[in-house]
């Protein structure tokens, strides 16, 4: 499932990106790797707010919509 399918308070584990390479590249930048633990803490009308790595990041439902999780 999609990362931006997921609602508010939910937690799970980053499978796989999908997208152009340099846009995988800059997500593992911002921290969002394979198996690492992703939490949906807020959301707003432009994105979500997702804590990774004990560190919190707003990305837009484009880039949350290719990070696979399950």
């Amino acid at each position: 499932m999609a990362l931006a399918m997921m609602e508010v308070g939910e937690t799970r584990t980053i499978q796989e990106f999908h997208g152009k390479e340099e846009v995988k590249r800059h997500l593992q930048d911002l921290g969002f790797v394979k198996g690492e633990k992703v939490q949906v803490v807020g959301e707003n009308p432009s994105g979500m707010i997702l804590l990774v790595k004990g560190v919190r990041i707003a990305l837009n439902r484009g880039l949350a919509s290719q990070i696979m999780v399950a």
